[in-house]
């Protein structure tokens, strides 16, 4: 029923269950980390509650809400609120979406409370986060809770291998994903810087440092990303110190890094010193 969507089966399972035996709850909570689907299922299930195969939220019977900048705010739930009373026009149910829910200012949830207390029979309400703990108890207390958990690597390795032709992706890569298929592609264009991480990491102890630092270059315009690239650093020198324990002295190298950058120190002379001790210390390994 729900073929489009990757993993979780246990969720596709139990939606598909109380769709067959007309046993829907009015109001649903999915939760997980970015990327692994949850807006796409909760479409999904959309559809097949309306008995309708829509494209672009285009359905008299579907609302979808997203953030007005960084938050969902209260106008938008009152709008929700004005909207709910309304009955079907062309299906049994309304189903109504408040993407990144978690966002919801805690007026805007004392809002939605009142409507999560006594929704209309037809009303579906599904709310979609990353951080579970952002949720008033109030509200998570009215919501049936369907924890999403992170893809398998294999996973999303099949899924970027078939849709982006993507054949060379390492463990690390994989490892930085973090078990979302959002992340990979967030991150499938910046594969060669990646590689430069990779054979930065590699070749501490090879090269000299004017090589180290041309391998270096696209840390130095990765300023908006920087914080991604220091992880994608960390998982390399991890895997490294399976092999050699001098490497975690990388580790420390990087985190100091990350935390004078986010004490707003000069940009290039922390990726200058980045560099240099990374180099100094390769050549101890």
């Amino acid at each position: 029923m729900f073929e489009k969507v990757i993993g979780n089966n246990q969720i596709k399972e139990a939606l598909e269950k109380s769709i067959k035996g007309n046993k829907i709850s009015h109001s649903y909570l999915f939760v997980g980390i970015q990327g692994i689907g949850k807006n796409l299922l909760a479409k999904e299930f959309a559809k097949k509650v309306l008995g309708s195969d829509f494209e672009d939220n285009n359905h008299p019977d579907f609302m979808q809400i997203e953030p007005d900048g960084n938050h969902i705010k209260i106008e938008q739930i009152r709008f929700l609120q004005s909207k709910i009373p309304e009955k079907p026009i062309i299906s049994n149910k309304k189903v109504y979406i408040i993407n990144d829910a978690d966002t919801m200012t805690q007026e805007a949830q004392n809002c939605l409370l009142k409507t999560l207390e006594e929704p209309p029979e037809f009303a579906v309400i599904i709310l979609i986060g990353s951080q579970e703990n952002a949720f008033l108890p109030t509200i998570k207390s009215r919501c049936l809770i369907l924890h999403f958990q992170p893809l398998e690597q294999e996973q999303i390795k099949q899924y970027m291998e078939e849709n982006y032709g993507m054949q060379n992706l390492t463990q690390e890569n994989l490892l930085m994903f973090q078990g979302s298929i959002g992340k990979a592609i967030l991150l499938k264009d910046k594969q060669e810087t990646y590689r430069n991480i990779d054979e930065i990491v590699s070749n501490l102890m090879q090269k000299d440092l004017l090589e180290i630092i041309k391998l270096a270059e696209p840390l130095y315009k990765a300023k908006e990303e920087i914080f991604e690239m220091l992880e994608y650093m960390n998982i390399v020198l991890l895997n490294h110190a399976k092999q050699n324990y001098l490497y975690t002295k990388g580790i420390e190298i990087v985190e100091n890094t990350k935390k004078r950058l986010k004490q707003n120190a000069n940009y290039d002379m922390c990726i200058d010193d980045l560099i240099f001790n990374m180099w100094k210390e390769g050549n101890q390994i």
